[in-house]
């Protein structure tokens, strides 16, 4: 398995930098084997083909990140012909020490091994096949624990790479799961403000069409209805917009909404001609803040549908305050049609906030035929 680093346009101080490595090594590597060829009388003496050689390797690096294996290969090549020529011994090695260390600990597992391998075997097995002094067996075992050694440490480089690159896809992964949970809730805050508000302004609105020609005194209570409805929704609008256009990491995250709201909540919905009833059960007590928005929410759905689809009169809103949930129960009287009840978009939004805390939300008909929600959000 290979892992490649991730594609970029190159800036100006990359390539300085890519050029950098293969003119430094080139320099040291040349000047190295010059110099190593007069101490080392009896080796091959310093020509043109020996600088061909080394500048081969050498300067291949200005590829290492992009071409990895490759480059590796030149290298191996290049070095293993050095080698068998009988050239002085030198820093030719650096340019592949570099290559393999680098191909490793990218990911290319199987070709640095490969390489170091092929390096070995063919310096000792082309020394013998060409009658070349044949290395002790001191030198055998030195080379080869040598090669093992970079092997080694190219790996644990290359395993501390993978763990901080998987550790930034989880933190990415991460990252786009928070962010498709904040479209998520995002979308549910939309859809409750603008759906309640939205029928509660249908439906007043229906209503003042139907009282302007016969009672036109008493459509002006249906017009401000509409007035406050569309004047809160446009300020709960506001307060979502302006939570998203928030830089700060500390700034709240959502708006301050919850059962604190219920009474007006009521109102606002008896005023569209629907009655609204609300019964308290236990000691209401304050509630994390994310249970508090979620029951708002889900009562303040529920009225929605009541509204919109139940043709009722009048609607119960229970809430009953136990020691380990929280259990909301919201009847009206008006036709559920379907036995279970059809669920849309209203319903399954309130469940996946329910089940976002731990908790269930059922639908189902009450007695009298009418739509029945209930809810039990744990504490």
């Amino acid at each position: 398995m290979s892992t490649t680093e991730p594609t970029t346009t190159p800036t100006f101080g990359d390539r300085a930098r890519r050029i950098a490595l293969p003119l430094f090594i080139s320099v040291i590597a040349v000047v190295g084997s010059i110099g190593a060829s007069h101490n080392e009388v009896a080796r091959r003496p310093a020509d043109w083909f020996m600088i061909l050689l080394i500048l081969k390797g050498s300067i291949a690096l200005y590829w290492l990140r992009t071409h990895p294996v490759p480059v590796l290969w030149i290298t191996v090549v290049s070095t293993l012909v050095y080698m068998l020529m009988g050239y002085a011994y030198g820093p030719v090695i650096f340019a592949f020490v570099i290559a393999v260390f680098t191909t490793i600990r990218m990911g290319h597992r199987l070709a640095g091994w490969s390489a170091l391998t092929g390096l070995y075997i063919g310096h000792v097995g082309g020394r013998m096949v060409l009658g070349l002094n044949a290395l002790g067996v001191y030198q055998i075992l030195l080379v080869g624990t040598c090669f093992v050694v970079l092997g080694f440490i190219a790996e644990l480089f290359r395993a501390q790479r993978d763990r901080v690159m998987a550790a930034a896809r989880t933190r990415q992964e991460e990252e786009l799961r928070r962010a498709d949970q904040e479209r998520l809730r995002i979308a549910q805050e939309l859809h409750d403000v603008v759906a309640h508000h939205i029928s509660l302004i249908n439906v007043q609105a229906a209503t003042a069409l139907h009282l302007v020609d016969r009672q036109p005194e008493q459509a002006a209570p249906a017009l401000a209805a509409i007035k406050d409805a569309s004047k809160e929704a446009l300020v709960e609008l506001r307060s979502i917009v302006g939570i998203l256009r928030q830089p700060e990491e500390d700034a709240p995250r959502q708006p301050v909404t919850g059962l604190d709201n219920l009474d007006h909540l009521v109102s606002r919905t008896s005023r569209a001609g629907l009655a609204v009833h609300k019964v308290i059960h236990g000691d209401p007590r304050p509630l994390p803040a994310g249970l508090d928005r979620a029951a708002f929410r889900i009562i303040q759905e529920s009225l929605t549908n009541v509204v919109r689809h139940a043709k009722a009169t009048s609607a119960t809103v229970r809430i009953q305050y136990g020691e380990q949930a929280l259990v909301l129960q919201v009847d009206d009287d008006g036709e559920c049609l379907a036995a279970p009840p059809t669920e849309g978009n209203g319903i399954s939004g309130m469940r996946e906030r329910a089940t976002a805390l731990g908790g269930t939300l059922t639908a189902s008909r009450t007695p009298s035929g009418g739509l029945r929600i209930v809810a039990t959000l744990p504490l």
